[in-house]
């Protein structure tokens, strides 16, 4: 909203200032000023108002120590970092920008499921709260929603750069030429990225066209079901990993930043040019809302560090984790997920094996055994002793060097 006036102000008035709200890195630094002003400062009013409508945590006694201090603390805090969110990428962002709405949807999605979710634990006295199956549905739908918005909105595409005997040609002509010369038009397409491999990129209607090429129209089920995969393993990762005081969001922080680096270059034509990757027009606007979803983390981190005032639950986990996807999806960063998210699918992975080894065993031996001392893997850690914070702190650490080395994935091929 202040967008568009301070754009209409500048172009009646000659409103001083006003240009301001044409710089991208201007917008999206005042988003993630504004975000962490609103996390911290509101967010205190959210948790007593939390703390007096008894939404506190029922702590289930699984032998860990600390347990028992945690029940009783707040839950659903997650609600401080939509509206964090929310709030700034309103007023400052393009609200007419594709990528926008689809994160806006994807914010209160999955924000509606996860509050349910909370809502049936707390108040409905029934632990395993949301059943799993409308769950995964809901994750299903926003993929669906995702995957085809994507796929088929005309605002959504990419240019690849010109042969490079054409480019060669024209920087002969003209040595200074515009970045923007050495790229085709924009045009719909199927293609992502592909990390470590030569080319670094792959094309999703390779996956049937090998077949016939007249299959090349149905693509967007493929992209579909990628979305659709993308969208429930991050979130279900990102909820696993909210189980110690101030690790999903933490760790969330550091993947988001990451994921904001690669939307500015992606968009930014001459950074695609220079760094040789895909140009996504319009993807750059990105930016704004990604900042603004570190500000709110961040701002959350500060009631949600060790010891938390207040907890996530899962309305902020499963939308953190749909954020996530969307973001990597629209940016075409989805393959370098399994590195940037390495701690999500840690906590997922050792689910997994924990379950499916204890149960193997169980058929087989009569008596199931386990691979960890507990599952998620950050559980396992405290079965050995170590504290909480020192667990949260390493865990930041290995994201931080994943994060690293998904940035590097830019020049490797």
């Amino acid at each position: 909203m202040l967008y568009y006036l301070f754009e209409y102000l500048e172009k009646q008035f000659q409103f001083p200032g006003a240009t301001l709200f044409g710089f991208l890195t201007f917008r999206a630094a005042l988003a993630m000023i504004l975000s962490l002003l609103i996390s911290t400062i509101y967010g205190k009013r959210v948790i007593a108002f939390l703390q007096k409508k008894q939404m506190g945590e029922t702590i289930r006694d699984l032998g860990l120590a600390g347990q028992a201090e945690k029940a009783g603390t707040p839950t659903m805090g997650g609600i401080i970092i939509i509206i964090a969110t929310l709030i700034p990428v309103l007023l400052i962002a393009k609200l007419e920008n594709v990528y926008i709405i689809l994160l806006i949807v994807t914010t209160l999605w999955m924000g509606v499921i996860g509050f349910v979710d909370d809502y049936i634990k707390k108040f409905k006295n029934d632990k395993e709260g949301l059943k799993g199956k409308f769950k995964v549905m809901g994750q299903v739908g926003l993929g669906v929603i995702v995957g085809a918005t994507l796929y088929f909105s005309p605002a959504v595409t990419m240019k690849e750069k010109l042969p490079v005997e054409q480019q060669q040609i024209l920087l002969a002509e003209s040595p200074e030429i515009a970045p923007s010369k050495l790229f085709k038009a924009e045009e719909k397409s199927t293609k992502t990225t592909i990390p470590f491999f030569k080319g670094n990129e792959f094309d999703y209607a390779d996956l049937i066209t090998w077949i016939s090429p007249d299959l090349e129209k149905y693509s967007w089920v493929i992209f579909i079901i990628v979305a659709i995969f993308i969208i429930t393993a991050v979130s279900n990762g990102a909820n696993l990993t909210d189980g110690i005081d101030g690790l999903a969001a933490g760790t969330s922080a550091i993947i988001v930043l990451t994921l904001g680096i690669f939307a500015w270059v992606s968009g930014n034509i001459i950074f695609s040019e220079y760094l040789n990757i895909m140009y996504i027009p319009r993807v750059e606007e990105i930016t704004i809302y990604i900042t603004a979803f570190v500000g709110a983390l961040i701002g959350f981190l500060w009631y949600n560090t060790y010891p938390a005032q207040v907890f996530m639950g899962d309305t902020g986990s499963l939308t953190i984790g749909g954020i996530i996807a969307v973001i990597a999806i629209a940016v075409r960063k989805e393959w370098l997920i399994p590195v940037l998210c390495g701690i999500f699918l840690a906590e997922n992975l050792s689910v997994v094996m924990q379950v499916s080894w204890f149960k193997y065993t169980k058929k087989k031996y009569g008596e199931g055994r386990r691979i960890f001392k507990m599952s998620p893997l950050h559980h396992h850690y405290q079965k050995l002793g170590y504290h909480e914070s020192k667990i949260v702190t390493r865990f930041w650490i290995v994201g931080i060097l994943l994060a690293i080395l998904s940035i590097v994935t830019l020049k490797i091929r």
